[in-house]
């Protein structure tokens, strides 16, 4: 894979939010469906958090190397479909100069290959950063946490909401209360009608 330009750098910061198998046009990709949805969870998922935190903003040789690090990894597993990778959404916050990204997976195996194979990006930028990590004197903090959840262990409900997380990677599916609380999925016509491009994505 080449080097990562400019302008790939640029359009990761500017598409904060990027699904394997969703529509091409942002317009589509905003629309919301109506009515209330789940995700299907009928297969495993790792959630993968990954966040950085600029301490010392004069301290720009500690910290832009590994900002701009994260939009060649996240491009090279977004072309990459046999990687697990299956999509992130990027949130600003809670204080000026932080970053968290909240990254999807087929299971946490596939993160840890990647994150470990010396032929890939992580590898490479995870040993700078540790190299410069004293000389930067504290001046970015990083910081990561992985979930990993078995099929039929978690659920999900989007109301008028485009694809959103897991529903926009796993697919969705019309959802119903349940009479003893709760959502159970539904087949009823004026639901169904609304996600009839939206069933389960193939991860690889």
């Amino acid at each position: 894979m080449g080097r990562l330009g400019f302008t790939d750098g640029l359009r990761f910061f500017t598409v904060p939010e990027w699904h394997r198998g969703a529509p091409d046009t942002r317009a589509e990709r905003r629309r919301p469906r109506r009515g209330r949805f789940m995700a299907v969870n009928t297969e495993p998922v790792a959630v993968f958090l990954i966040g950085t935190r600029i301490n010392r903003w004069r301290s720009v040789r500690g910290w832009l190397p590994v900002v701009m690090a994260m939009p060649g990894m996240i491009k090279e597993l977004a072309d990459d479909p046999q990687s697990g990778f299956l999509g992130y959404r990027m949130l600003l916050g809670p204080r000026f100069g932080e970053v968290m990204i909240v990254q999807y997976w087929r299971r946490a195996g596939d993160i840890r290959a990647y994150a470990g194979d010396a032929g890939r990006r992580h590898h490479p930028a995870q040993s700078a950063f540790w190299r410069r990590y004293f000389s930067s004197n504290g001046a970015v903090g990083i910081w990561h946490e992985i979930y990993s959840v078995r099929p039929g262990a978690y659920q999900t409900l989007y109301g008028d909401m485009p694809p959103t997380g897991i529903g926009a990677t796993a697919g969705l599916e019309p959802a119903v209360p349940r009479e003893k609380g709760g959502y159970e999925t539904s087949a009823e016509p004026v639901y169904a009608a609304q996600i009839k491009d939206d069933g389960p994505r193939a991860a690889g």
